[in-house]
């Protein structure tokens, strides 16, 4: 933080500006990722933030193109946008800008000092609130307008976050998520991967406090049914959750960065409105299943990315602890 002020010596302005950039990197860390593999570096120069994905933390056998990767990598330069902008520096951002280092994702240049909006600070405190919180929803309903403004809040050239509320539609994304968490699990690397990722170290992975005790196993399938008691990823989509479907017109890594990118406004502005979000990854991690998603429940206007899960938490639920994350030191590059 910067100095406030005070008896000491005030704080150069070079070291202001090396606390803002720290600050807006740190910040950007808590955005959520795959597995919380948190797969990204970061370098700060001047005025320059540049973004690195991290291919050292890429899911091989779940994610060999790198897509769950580069949407981990958008939702991440999402939020250090989001924490510029609080921080009262504006960003302008350049998207791969380097066709000789393709894992060079970003450059985010920060404007002259302002003083920023509400708005801006309200979302940027939805930061450290954020979760990825897997506990079944109530049965309040989200309102339209509620998920209409939540789709609003992502839309941007070449990518569309589609609300999916026609009942038909609905019972065909459970069906072929259930369907692809079929296919996964028969598939043991990818069983072993999603495992090890599991209480996986100190400052990555998902720690078992992030996990809720194993619900009416029977009424849903569970990747780990065989031998474990959690649920990674409570696949059921009830009848009062809403759920959105993130599309993009393409299915590159500019599209995939993109989709990170709406994930994490959709996000942001959701925890400022006190809803939660599950992301339905498994359905467009299986070929067969995400092409019937595109064709059946979407009808070919876009390339699916992700489902999400939106809902209301039980008021009087503790609230989950912060995910840990690697230190400033471990994702700065030299």
């Amino acid at each position: 933080m910067i100095t406030p002020g005070g008896t000491g010596p005030a704080p150069r302005l070079a070291d202001q500006q090396d606390d803002v950039r720290r600050r807006v990197v740190a910040l950007a860390c808590r955005a959520p990722s795959v597995h919380n593999t948190q797969p990204w570096l970061w370098r700060v120069s001047g005025t320059r933030i540049r973004l690195w994905a991290d291919r050292s933390r890429q899911l091989s056998a779940s994610d060999p193109q790198g897509r769950n990767l580069l949407i981990s990598v958008g939702a991440a330069l999402h939020h250090a946008t989001v924490a510029a902008a609080a921080l009262g520096r504006s960003a302008r951002v350049t998207r791969f800008p380097s066709p000789r280092d393709p894992d060079l994702v970003a450059e985010i240049d920060l404007a002259e000092a302002r003083v920023p909006f509400a708005e801006e600070l309200e979302l940027a405190a939805a930061i450290e609130r954020r979760r990825t919180d897997r506990r079944r929803f109530t049965s309040w309903p989200v309102p339209p307008e509620r998920l209409a403004a939540l789709a609003a809040a992502a839309e941007r050239p070449g990518t569309r976050v589609l609300p999916v509320d026609d009942p038909g539609a609905r019972a065909v994304v459970e069906r072929l998520v259930a369907r692809a968490i079929e296919a996964e699990d028969e598939d043991p690397l990818l069983r072993e991967e999603q495992r090890r990722w599991i209480a996986h170290g100190p400052d990555d992975g998902i720690p078992l406090s992030s996990l809720p005790a194993h619900e009416r196993a029977t009424e849903r399938p569970d990747r780990f049914d065989r031998d474990g008691a959690y649920d990674l990823n409570s696949f059921s989509v009830d009848v009062s959750d809403a759920v959105l479907a993130l599309c993009t017109e393409t299915d590159d890594a500019a599209a995939w960065l993109d989709a990170g990118e709406a994930l994490s406004a959709v996000w942001l502005r959701a925890t400022v409105g006190g809803l939660s979000v599950v992301p339905l990854s498994q359905v467009v991690e299986v070929t067969e299943t995400r092409a019937a998603l595109q064709l059946d429940v979407l009808a070919g206007s876009g390339v699916p990315q992700l489902m999400l899960r939106i809902g209301w938490q039980e008021v009087y639920r503790p609230e989950l602890p912060p995910t840990p994350r690697r230190s400033l030191d471990e994702v700065m590059k030299r």
